[in-house]
């Protein structure tokens, strides 16, 4: 078994970017709309410390999110990495992770973030179209990321590059070309975002007046099965599929409309094995049969099945098949199936395996 990887989240809204990005209301996204300050950190670090015992199979990481943290006042970016670094100096935690914009990195920031032990940068990249970056008033060009993704590299230190779906101007094209962009990069890790209207931004002021659509749930879970697909393919780890729900994030609340679902991953992996399912029962003619039986890890198991077990339903029914029994095998790495279809050698096939064949 591996170490567990836990994460302390400190969130820093909003401070340190002057630019009014059309989507942006970081204090209705983050929830956190009080000022941080390097003892509040402290404590919250002390705080969750507490909480876990100490041994060697644990990675714990101090993550400042939200903002742009290389944007703000270099006295403050001190004092919050101060005490993040004093605590990975005395081993009780490993990795400081901070997000910004790719424009808000140069040399000299790099130096100054590795002399106070950060060891992981996210970059919000959100497109690498020039028409959807002008459109969301980002303040950013696509060469901008490609410098600060390269330098970070070049320094050791591990990257992370978050993309959205769905802003202004943007198609199932142009996230594709992002996704390929992105993969060019060789980030360690993304995130894939869909775009909601928040309150409060100017994104609302364009639905409003009719000037901005947001993608349908159906749409965005089409944009977001694709480019699952295109990173997994490379060996990308997408580490956030949607975003994190809150008491904000919902309809009615803080989102004023858009593709927002807590599940939003789940649904994606739904429909990767929908069609992942749908290929396998074509290509072996799997059909017209009493019982077909599907393993997989129980990691996978409510994807496998679908919610409501509309995967299930839908396959009995395209493929003529009486029933179809979804089981749990441990033995099987998530992202792995076996099926058995009338008592022959069971097939295996793994979501690696189509994602290599699809896209």
């Amino acid at each position: 078994m591996g170490k567990r990887h836990y994460i302390i989240p400190v969130f820093v809204p909003h401070r340190g970017c002057p630019h009014d990005c059309v989507f942006c209301n970081q204090k209705k996204i983050t929830g956190y709309p009080c000022e941080i300050t390097g003892e509040m950190v402290d404590r919250q670090i002390l705080n969750f410390l507490d909480t876990i015992k100490p041994d060697g199979q644990k990675t714990i990481e101090i993550a400042f999110y939200g903002g742009s943290f290389t944007g703000i006042e270099q006295q403050y970016q001190e004092e919050l990495l101060t005490v993040a670094f004093n605590w990975k100096k005395k081993g009780f935690i490993q990795e400081i992770r901070i997000s910004t914009r790719p424009d808000y990195i140069s040399e000299s920031i790099i130096e100054r973030l590795s002399s106070f032990g950060v060891t992981v940068i996210e970059l919000g990249v959100q497109s690498m179209d020039i028409d959807v970056l002008k459109a969301s008033c980002r303040g950013h060009l696509p060469e901008d990321v490609i410098y600060a993704a390269t330098l970070i590299k070049s320094r050791g230190i591990q990257l992370g590059l978050q993309m959205m779906i769905g802003l202004p101007e943007d198609t199932l094209e142009k996230s594709i070309y992002t996704a390929d962009q992105i993969i060019a990069l060789t980030p360690d890790f993304v995130r894939i975002y869909p775009t909601l209207i928040i309150r409060d931004t100017y994104l609302e002021v364009l639905f409003q007046k009719g000037l901005y659509v947001p993608l349908t749930l159906a749409d965005a879970l089409l944009y977001a099965e694709t480019l699952a697909l295109k990173f997994l393919k490379h060996d990308i780890p997408i580490i956030r599929l949607g975003l994190q729900p809150t008491e904000d994030v919902a309809l009615g609340k803080a989102v004023i409309a858009g593709p927002v679902h807590p599940a939003f991953r789940q649904m994606v992996e739904t429909e990767i094995y929908r069609h992942m399912l749908e290929k396998i029962f074509r290509y072996h003619r799997i059909e017209h049969l009493d019982i077909v039986e599907i393993k997989g890890n129980d990691a996978d198991i409510s994807a496998l099945a679908g919610q409501k077990r509309r995967n299930v339903i839908e396959l009995q029914k395209n493929f003529n098949i009486k029933r179809i029994k979804i089981v749990r095998n441990n033995e099987l790495n998530k992202g792995t199936i076996q099926i058995t279809a009338d008592e022959k050698v069971p097939i295996s096939y793994s979501m690696k395996e189509y994602a290599s064949n699809t896209v």
